[in-house]
């Protein structure tokens, strides 16, 4: 017997079975859900963008909050996602304070994703004087900071005061939604309708598609919001209601071609505006939920 081999050969097991062990996922009691979150926001990746020229912060070129130099993937000088306790829970502070998203390490298909979200107090410029927002960016397809040096080309679904479950398609994307033209606050425009016309949305000035309704709660309550892929459909989920379904997702390139994408990484957004996210947790999926399937027959 090789002694020295012998030493090395198991020495390798070890090496890689601690590996192994501080790669596998988290997952719920029943597990079902993987967790995302964990006091070291392992299973994630920040990018913070460009700082505004009103921020004091040294050693970093200064810009309005989109143009500019970011500052980069995995840099976050002032903290701007972090985990903190609140109430006894682990949660997800967003500053606020810097344009930036933080997106998962792993790319995913089919899936059912679940998380809690809160408005803090604060805003900070360029949208100091606007509704509180954020976002939740899927299918997202690297690099980063494609869109206003900071977030990844992807669907959004909008995470905004009044307007959660929007959808806003980032940095060359398109999605076909059935819509009727609406009224809210005097205000005309196309929102989602599973009765009414599909229209093909895209990337561009005219891109935004607006929720079928409201169903958002005050700022200081946790909002439920779930977001479910599957194939080429995607459907926005606040506080248990379906305020949109969108399919037929594709990415255009440089000379305006199309591809389909159903897959990519998940990343949330940090827009001026403080906000909390807790119980982050995600599954695979192949069919809807019930209660879920029962609301969009």
């Amino acid at each position: 017997m090789n002694f020295r081999r012998t030493i090395t050969t198991v020495f390798l097991a070890a090496f890689l079975g601690l590996t192994l062990m501080s790669l596998k996922v988290k997952k719920d009691e029943e597990g079902t859900w993987e967790l995302l979150l964990d006091k070291t926001l392992s299973n994630w990746d920040v990018f913070i963008g460009v700082p505004h020229h009103t921020l004091d912060l040294e050693g970093y070129e200064k810009g309005d909050g989109m143009k500019g130099t970011p500052i980069g993937l995995n840099k976050d000088p002032l903290n701007v996602f972090s985990m903190i306790e609140m109430d006894g829970e682990e949660v997800l502070q967003v500053t606020g304070v810097i344009y930036g998203g933080i997106s998962t390490k792993k790319v995913y298909e089919n899936y059912h994703l679940s998380l809690k979200f809160k408005w803090g107090e604060k805003k900070y410029e360029p949208r100091l004087n606007d509704k509180r927002d954020s976002g939740i960016l899927y299918h997202c397809q690297e690099p980063h900071g494609k869109f206003w040096n900071v977030w990844m080309k992807s669907p959004e679904m909008q995470i905004q005061e009044g307007d959660c479950g929007d959808f806003h398609p980032l940095a060359g994307i398109g999605m076909d939604i059935k819509v009727s033209t609406k009224t809210e606050n005097d205000e005309e425009f196309l929102g989602y309708d599973p009765k009414g016309e599909v229209k093909h949305f895209k990337s561009g000035p005219n891109g935004r598609c607006r929720r079928m309704a409201n169903f958002e709660k005050p700022n200081d309550q946790w909002n439920h919001l779930e977001l479910i892929c599957i194939a080429d459909k995607a459907y926005h989920i606040v506080n248990g209601k379906v305020v949109m379904v969108l399919e037929n997702c594709v990415s255009y390139d440089e000379e305006g071609n199309a591809t389909t994408l159903n897959k990519g990484k998940i990343q949330l957004q940090c827009e001026g505006a403080e906000l909390y996210y807790k119980d982050i947790k995600i599954k695979q999926v192949t069919t809807l939920p019930k209660a879920i399937a029962k609301q969009v027959k």
